[in-house]
């Protein structure tokens, strides 16, 4: 929170609010401010290509395979433990596939932009493939993979995807507000797989978001 209010009345100073907006963009996309880190290091990459975001997220995290799939796919407890998230509800399954809807909101400086969205989240293992199906998003694809690597075995997740807002939002703050939004999901999904490990770990049940 010091660096961002050092970054916010340095590039104020410079050209007023709105220019603040658009350098603190910059400087958040380049990298200066990051989520407080847990065991696990996640790196988080993104890009603009054309009219989407493309966003790749990484981390190899100590727990079982299973318990990382089973936290990847708690579809209705996602609320709970992912950031910016409201509502999360499967209204339909078919064979491998799900399909939620979702609620929830994007913020970055001063703008909230709010976010419904209705996903289909299919479900091959070792990977969830993820589509928009209808909602304030223009374009959402991607999809999470997971890998065991090296004695004891690690998981490696990635997300790798593509998301377009609808809204009229700069392209530059969109895609600010892209990557903070995935960024922060990442990790949190990240941090309740440790946190689930850990419960697991002590042997006893492991609720979600407590």
């Amino acid at each position: 929170m010091q660096l961002f209010t050092s970054l916010w009345g340095a590039f104020a100073r410079r050209g007023g609010p709105c220019r603040a907006a658009r350098l603190l963009a910059a400087a958040l996309l380049a990298g200066c401010w990051l989520p407080a880190s847990g065991a696990a290091q996640v790196d988080v990459d993104a890009a603009r290509i054309g009219d989407l975001v493309e966003v790749r997220a990484l981390a190899t995290i100590d727990a079982p395979l299973a318990l990382v799939w089973s936290t990847l796919t708690d579809y209705e407890r996602l609320p709970e433990f992912i950031p910016g998230l409201k509502k999360s509800r499967v209204i339909a399954r078919a064979g491998a596939t799900a399909t939620i809807e979702q609620s929830g909101e994007a913020r970055f400086l001063f703008l909230v932009v709010p976010i419904e969205v209705t996903v289909e989240s299919t479900e091959r293992p070792p990977n969830i493939e993820v589509r928009r199906v209808a909602g304030t998003l223009r374009h959402l694809q991607g999809r999470y993979e997971t890998e065991l690597l090296g004695n004891p075995p690690r998981v490696q997740l990635r997300w790798t995807g593509s998301i377009a807002p609808d809204s009229n939002l700069p392209a530059l703050i969109g895609e600010v507000l892209i990557r903070l939004l995935i960024e922060q999901q990442f990790v949190a999904m990240v941090r309740e797989i440790e946190r689930r490990e850990a419960v697991r770990q002590q042997g006893t049940p492991v609720p979600a978001g407590k």
